[in-house]
């Protein structure tokens, strides 16, 4: 199937679906694809009713319930609830855990390392998400640098140093 890449694509993966295009199914679509974050279904609400789009509650909810179960938008389980996004198809995930914003990136696994991995689980992998964790704030950024910055010991190592091990140990992972 092809992937949803835009509005009028969402549009027509419902119709396809035989999904009715309500005015308000149709206003949520073009929320999501005119905002480049996740949102919850209060802040779908939120920003519908503000714009003058007569909507309730619950029909924002049943809706996101509809396009989300069909795969028309994403649906991302949180400890504190859902976000809805406007990319369906498979991709993974920048979490700021200052901000707690989501960004999507699109992520390709080297084929040797799938490989390794199907071949230690006996599981054909067809596809996967990753989710990165990080933080976006200046401050610990400066705290990060001055860490890096003081005299390094024995047992320390360099950022470079780090990369090139993360490199060396993603190299042995594939090579073993």
């Amino acid at each position: 199937m092809k992937p949803i890449r835009s509005l009028q694509d969402a549009l027509e993966r419902c119709q396809a679906l035989g999904m009715r295009l309500s005015r308000q199914r149709r206003s949520i679509l073009e929320l999501l694809w005119e905002v480049p974050d996740h949102l919850c279904a209060r802040d779908i609400y939120d920003r519908l009713s503000r714009s003058g789009k007569e909507i309730g509650y619950t029909s924002v909810y049943q809706n996101l319930e509809a396009l989300s179960s069909q795969g028309i938008i994403e649906c991302i389980e949180r400890s504190d609830g859902r976000l809805y996004g406007n990319i369906s198809d498979s991709h993974s995930h920048v979490n700021c855990l200052d901000t707690q914003q989501i960004v999507d990136v699109f992520v390709e696994l080297p084929p040797e390392l799938l490989a390794k991995i199907e071949s230690e689980t006996g599981i054909q992998i067809t596809d996967y998400r990753i989710d990165f964790y990080g933080y976006k704030s200046q401050d610990r950024v400066s705290e990060t640098e001055k860490t890096e910055t003081q005299p390094e010991t024995t047992s320390d190592r360099s950022q470079s140093d780090r990369v090139s091990l993360s490199e060396d140990l993603s190299e042995e992972a594939i090579a073993s």
